[in-house]
């Protein structure tokens, strides 16, 4: 089969390698479509040993099953079907108690196991859900990201989020700034340093724009709220300049969430979190029940997953990861469908 392989550091190509029969409890998917993430763009970029190569990256994808292997149930040959990032074991402490996206024993699609940047991939049966008919490919391997948008919600459920900031105006915070407007009834701020993102963000619902080259995040939401701040900035950046503007922007007892991973550390003014009792929460991935939540607001037209998003063919995966590595004018997401 022919797939997008990711050799050593610095070097991606497109290459045949064999394939290999699924294990009893999997299928074997013919991929239609899987989305470039940006945590695969910062793998490349930066040399990440949590993706080492050799590998076939690729863990947002949707596609029809052509082989059923003899333990499966439920499924069958021809079926269309969207699969979860990561597989979970099931059996761990996190998993039992309902955290199957921080399973201790997690596998990543293109990070542990092989991934969908290619014409097939093997996926555990558990791992499966239904693709929705009326939902194009590109917009069906996104179920995932969109997610992660709508974990965030879920993971701020119990605080007011009628105002928001959203920094970094990429895939995950378009889709964040969805979730929010969608679930939360949300007035959502967008800030990034693009102006075509940020076109977008305002097209796809955002109440104003702002643009950190010239205007100051926390300022502006402090004066849209009479002096306050946000209830709830989500950092989709996850470079230290963001996360303190995070809090800088947020009000006394709101809450900050950080799914961006641009840097690991950073230094803050740790009595302007402690004395507002403001909240930071990290995140990671989703649940495969906010995957499914994804799909039918995709499917009803409630979320846009495709007007924003760029298709390449698998032969040009590597033009793709060169594209959005340079994240030049419209180039936000990309979507390589097999």
């Amino acid at each position: 089969m022919r797939v997008l392989h990711y050799p050593e550091f610095d070097r991606l190509e497109i290459r045949d390698l064999d394939v290999t029969p699924p294990q009893p409890d999997e299928v074997r998917i013919q991929v239609a479509a899987c989305g470039l993430c940006g945590s695969e763009l910062e793998t490349f970029k930066n040399r990440s040993p949590r993706r080492a190569p050799p590998l076939v990256m690729g863990h947002e994808f949707c596609g029809t099953i052509a082989v059923v292997g003899s333990a499966v149930s439920g499924w069958k040959v021809g079926a269309r079907v969207v699969s979860n990032s990561l597989v979970p074991c099931g059996r761990c402490v996190r998993c039992e108690r309902g955290d199957t996206h921080l399973c201790a024993h997690r596998q990543i699609f293109g990070m542990h196991r092989p991934g969908a940047f290619a014409e097939f991939v093997n996926v555990p049966a558990r791992c499966l859900l239904d693709w929705p008919e009326n939902l194009p490919a590109e917009a069906a391997a996104l179920a995932e990201p969109l997610a992660n948008g709508i974990h965030v919600v879920n993971l701020t459920r119990h605080l007011p989020a009628a105002t928001a900031l959203v920094i970094g105006a990429g895939p995950i915070g378009l889709f964040c700034q969805q979730a929010l407007q969608v679930l939360r009834g949300s007035k959502v701020w967008v800030a990034d340093l693009s102006a075509e993102r940020l076109a977008v963000a305002r097209r796809l619902g955002a109440v104003d724009v702002i643009n950190p080259r010239t205007q100051d995040a926390a300022q502006i939401l402090q004066a849209a709220t009479g002096g306050e701040g946000a209830d709830l900035v989500v950092d989709a950046v996850g470079a230290g300049v963001t996360k303190r503007t995070s809090l800088a922007a947020l009000r006394p007892g709101g809450a900050t969430v950080w799914i961006g991973l641009h840097e690991n550390a950073l230094t803050f003014d740790s009595y302007g979190l402690t004395l507002p009792e403001k909240q930071v929460l990290g995140t990671y991935a989703a649940k495969i029940e906010e995957l499914q939540h994804a799909l039918g607001l995709m499917a009803s037209g409630q979320v846009d997953a495709r007007s924003w998003v760029q298709r390449f063919p698998l032969a040009d995966g590597v033009t793709a990861f060169k594209r959005m590595l340079a994240a030049e004018g419209a180039d936000i997401k990309a979507v390589i469908c097999p």
